[in-house]
């Protein structure tokens, strides 16, 4: 006969896909009830009634209670956190703005792009490192947080177009060259500039991270602001599932300031995932080499900081030249040295990324022998 402990054990591999955080932790377990002959009765409380993601946990909690041994059958159940239960999952999450409604529930992994300063060709490494998962057959969005110097829509030909909202009231990304793309420049006229105080910028990335339709995605990459400011906090709050990407230049004051880009995202507890250095030397067409910029900044920082160096993008020409144009290096000339180092950096995240903690299966609405009910029957919400 199955324990209540032993069915508390195996939920513990039901995950919440958008908080990264098995259902137990976060209290989401209500009741569990165990009748003499096996049957296992389990409540699970949502966030809100019309929860988007309620067959994940449905599915999940199924498989992973029909796992314990002596269970005969599973029967589950919904309700609905009350306000007093949220509150305390806001706090324990560090979430005071409100908790997720399931937008980023199929986003597998969320890379934060930042720098210590401007001028390290933080976005441009961002669009073309997207586009080079993307080649690499993942299913990749970006999202443009550089609130005040937003370039995305320019480098992916977006410039001037608007997002479209769903009949669910969710903002449609925008989309080129297979990426699903959202910016604050899609919501101002062209090229006007953003005059916006704290309390206006946490607001509009909240809406961008739970108010836009992503849908399903391996990787949402989001192009940070340089610096250590306001937004990089905000999005460390809503995100503390998410990893931290530097870039920076091999120049020694870049590799400096950098650094403290680093100490930014260790005190709000993001993990580094690792470290990218642009403008790696210039090399003529003749094959001499030039470090203009220095030599060896990127790998003294991530030996610093214990994390992989994942590549080094030279400077060429056409990297400058295709972002100009609104088109990825990689996607238009993946023999390029800038484009074949992003492709490196690319498959160095995929290695990193982890496993996926819980693989679901589709429900069989129609088992060939379904259990006889028996003992309590809980209805379905």
């Amino acid at each position: 006969m199955p324990t209540r402990d032993d069915i508390l054990e195996a939920l513990k591999v039901v995950i919440d896909p958008e908080l990264h955080r098995n259902i137990v932790e976060l209290g989401m377990v209500r009741s569990i009830e165990i009748s003499e002959q096996g049957v296992v009765d389990v409540t699970v409380s949502l966030t809100t009634p019309g929860c988007p993601i309620k067959s994940h946990f449905q599915n999940g909690v199924d498989k992973a209670v029909r796992g314990v041994g002596g269970v005969s059958g599973v029967n589950i159940g919904f309700d609905v956190l009350t306000p007093q239960e949220k509150e305390g999952l806001k706090k324990t999450l560090g979430r005071p703005s409100g908790l997720p409604e399931g937008a980023l529930a199929a986003v597998k992994n969320i890379v934060c792009v930042g720098s210590g300063k401007g001028g390290v060709g933080k976005s441009s490494l961002t669009v073309n490192l997207a586009a080079a998962l993307q080649a690499e057959g993942k299913k990749v969005g970006v999202l443009d947080a550089d609130v005040w110097g937003y370039s995305i829509p320019r480098m992916l030909s977006l410039s001037g177009q608007r997002p479209q909202v769903s009949s669910e009231r969710k903002i449609l990304p925008l989309e080129s060259h297979g990426l699903k793309v959202i910016s604050i420049g899609f919501f101002l006229k062209e090229d006007e500039a953003v005059v916006w105080r704290g309390p206006m910028l946490h607001k509009a990335l909240t809406q961008f991270l739970e108010d836009v339709a992503w849908g399903e995605l391996d990787y949402l990459l989001i192009d940070l602001p340089p610096g250590t400011g306001d937004v990089s906090m905000t999005l460390a709050q809503l995100l503390p599932q998410a990893t931290f990407l530097i870039v920076t230049t091999p120049q020694d004051t870049a590799q400096k300031v950098a650094r403290r880009a680093a100490q930014m995202a260790d005190k709000v507890d993001l993990e580094i995932c690792g470290v990218l250095e642009n403008m790696s030397g210039f090399t003529t067409p003749d094959g001499q080499r030039f470090p203009i910029f220095g030599e060896g900044g990127g790998q003294r920082l991530a030996d610093e900081l214990e994390v992989p160096l994942l590549a080094q993008v030279p400077l060429t020409m056409p990297l400058r030249a295709q972002a100009d144009a609104g088109v990825p290096l990689v996607a238009v000339d993946p023999d390029d040295p800038a484009a074949q180092a992003v492709a490196h950096a690319a498959r160095g995240l995929i290695a990193l990324a982890p496993a996926q903690p819980f693989e679901l299966p589709v429900l069989d609405a129609s088992p060939a022998h379904p259990p006889q009910p028996v003992g309590m029957t809980l209805p379905m919400a």
